[in-house]
């Protein structure tokens, strides 16, 4: 009995050393990956920076700047079309960059994967290919009420102009999407559901991989909206056996003007080009032109190579953190930021999803969010005030918007520590 006493002594002793180790390496990891982002250094009316502003764009490494200015300055040169050094070296960089994402979410194929300039692009772009092809009059397009307007309004555009229909799919006071509701939805004209796998404005991670098996179930295609996600959880396209995926460059810490669309390669050989120009064709006469192959197809004109070489850098960088690390700390911080922030006089959180990422958005009563906003900025506080894109969001809950702070792994406890006195003074402003 003493023996058995002595050894879960020893092993309760060894499972507490190792969590401080953890924590240490951890709090050790956070300066060092601050360390990389030269703007976190900046003060903002003489108070350093705390940054919560990171799901309308995060901050950029160091290396993503330095692969910028490699590029511009040791091969700059348009790809895919010259014969020379410079051109070369671009268009193995830029290809290789498609492998880099290609690998990232676990594409079958790096023809699946196509560059655009974001995620709206993106989403345009498979609104009018995919809707040109399949979607006709009297169609179904099922979006849900949580998308950001960039997930609704093509589907609007082109249900409009095949005389087709958007099915609203409605969420929980929580901020939930429920798959009952979805099934209860869906008829024989369904052709798509297009909804994201993060929540911009409530932070909820959405069960894609249980709606697009129902939706196949149907043969339904699924469209997911991955801006808010692939920053924060591991994303993976095979398994969750989605038709289209698509996230954005500025959002995973990469360049803007520059974003990812992913498609079923079958899918996207049967659809037709979303613009015309240089690239995207084969042979062009006045009599006919064919298209190229996959995946430039769907990349006419001039490529973005540059802000996709340096996307390709931010990937490899967060790569070398582990996504899994990133979410687990992310998550950390989001139940130590709700946990403190819910002690805030009058403060109600708006989206209270069990499955939730780094995204806390709330009212205070009595108080405008904008108002909130501005006076937080005099603090060097930035967070996002309004409707975030999300009209519709705000319909649900019959407000006008919200205050939303947003984090980053490189956000850190003491950040949330000045979040939350900056709102204890706001309360005390107003009251």
């Amino acid at each position: 009995m003493q023996a058995k006493y002595l050894d879960k002594i020893i092993v309760t002793f060894v499972l507490e050393l190792n969590k401080e180790l953890i924590t240490s390496e951890m709090s050790i990891d956070i300066q060092k990956i601050r360390s990389d982002f030269p703007i976190l250094a900046e003060k903002i009316y003489n108070k350093p920076l705390v940054y919560f502003d990171n799901a309308a764009t995060t901050q950029k490494p160091q290396v993503v700047l330095d692969k910028l200015i490699e590029v511009y300055t040791k091969y700059n040169s348009n790809i895919h079309r010259g014969v020379h050094f410079m051109s070369n070296k671009a268009t193995v960089e830029t290809e290789e960059a498609r492998n880099v994402v290609q690998k990232f979410i676990n594409a079958n194929q790096s023809c699946e994967i196509i560059f655009a300039r974001g995620a709206t692009e993106g989403i345009n772009l498979i609104a009018q290919s995919f809707g040109e092809k399949y979607i006709f009059e009297n169609d179904e397009i099922i979006v849900s009420e949580m998308e950001h307007h960039s997930n609704l309004v093509p589907w609007q555009m082109m249900a409009q102009k095949k005389k087709a229909k958007v099915i609203k799919w409605e969420f929980t006071d929580a901020g939930e999407l429920e798959l009952d509701t979805l099934k209860n939805l869906i008829t024989s004209k369904t052709k798509i559901i297009a909804v994201n796998h993060v929540s911009n404005s409530l932070g909820t991670i959405n069960p894609v991989k249980e709606i697009i098996e129902i939706a196949h179930q149907h043969n339904i295609k699924v469209l997911i909206d991955g801006a808010q996600a692939v920053q924060h959880i591991k994303t993976d396209v095979q398994d969750m056996d989605c038709d289209f995926y698509v996230f954005s460059g500025h959002k995973i810490y990469g360049p803007t003007g520059i974003g990812v669309v992913y498609g079923k390669e079958h899918l996207l050989e049967e659809m037709p080009p979303y613009q015309g120009g240089g690239e995207m064709i084969e042979n062009v006469s006045f009599e006919e032109t064919t298209f190229n192959k996959l995946p430039f197809k769907f990349e006419a004109g001039t490529p973005n190579y540059a802000d996709t070489i340096a996307l390709a850098a931010a990937i490899k960088y967060i790569s070398e953190i582990g996504i899994d690390n990133i979410a687990a700390y992310e998550s950390e911080l989001l139940h130590y930021g709700e946990g403190k922030l819910k002690n805030i006089p009058g403060l109600k959180f708006i989206g209270t999803a069990k499955n939730k990422t780094s995204v806390i958005s709330f009212n205070i009563d009595g108080l405008h969010s904008y108002d909130v906003g501005m006076i937080l900025d005099k603090m060097g506080i930035a967070v996002r005030t309004g409707t975030h894109c999300t009209e519709p969001v705000m319909i649900h809950y019959g407000i006008t918007g919200t205050v939303r702070a947003s984090f980053a792994f490189y956000n850190t406890k003491e950040e949330i520590d000045k979040l939350y006195d900056g709102l204890l003074k706001v309360v005390e402003m107003f009251a």
